[in-house]
């Protein structure tokens, strides 16, 4: 099941008759489990990588540091589900160390991501302090290496 799951993240678009030579199992019982591996959650989506930049999409993505008041009860859940909810969130952990939460959102300008941290986040009761990094440009997200142009990186010898 771990290598139909590693198959499966880093190419979900893998045909069941492949998986299944790769697996050494028959295609019925790849479908099975694949089924039952959603049914169960979890495989919880398909995603496709995309570089918006190449498309021509400008989107601002920033990491917002937050540190929080946990509350009794619930600790830091209800907080983290009220962020998640946000259409501009496109990721939460909880995380150890100097920050509680990390945020990632996406807005159409800096300005935008700037008044979602100052109206939307920052205004949540729990919400202590909050920092934001904006990302410049991607190198490699999610194991991709994202605009290689696969590049002869060799040496040039001459004579």
């Amino acid at each position: 099941m771990k290598e139909l799951l590693e198959l499966l993240e880093h190419d979900a678009r893998r045909p069941i008759p492949e998986l299944a030579a790769m697996l050494g199992r028959s295609e019925y019982e790849v479908e099975q489990e694949v089924k039952r591996l959603e049914k169960d959650k979890i495989i919880l989506s398909y995603n496709t990588l995309i570089d918006w930049e190449k498309f021509g999409s400008d989107t601002v993505t920033a990491i917002i540091e937050i540190n929080l008041t946990p509350q009794r009860e619930v600790g830091f859940d209800a907080i983290a589900e009220r962020i998640y909810r946000f259409d501009e969130v496109r990721t939460v952990y909880l995380m150890s160390g100097s920050f509680d939460l990390m945020v990632i959102i996406e807005g159409k300008s800096l300005k935008d991501v700037a008044n979602f941290v100052a109206t939307r986040l920052s205004t949540i009761d729990g919400v202590t302090q909050t920092r934001s990094h904006f990302m410049l440009k991607p190198y490699k997200k999610d194991g991709v290496i994202i605009g290689d142009q696969e590049k002869d990186r060799r040496l040039v010898v001459s004579p």
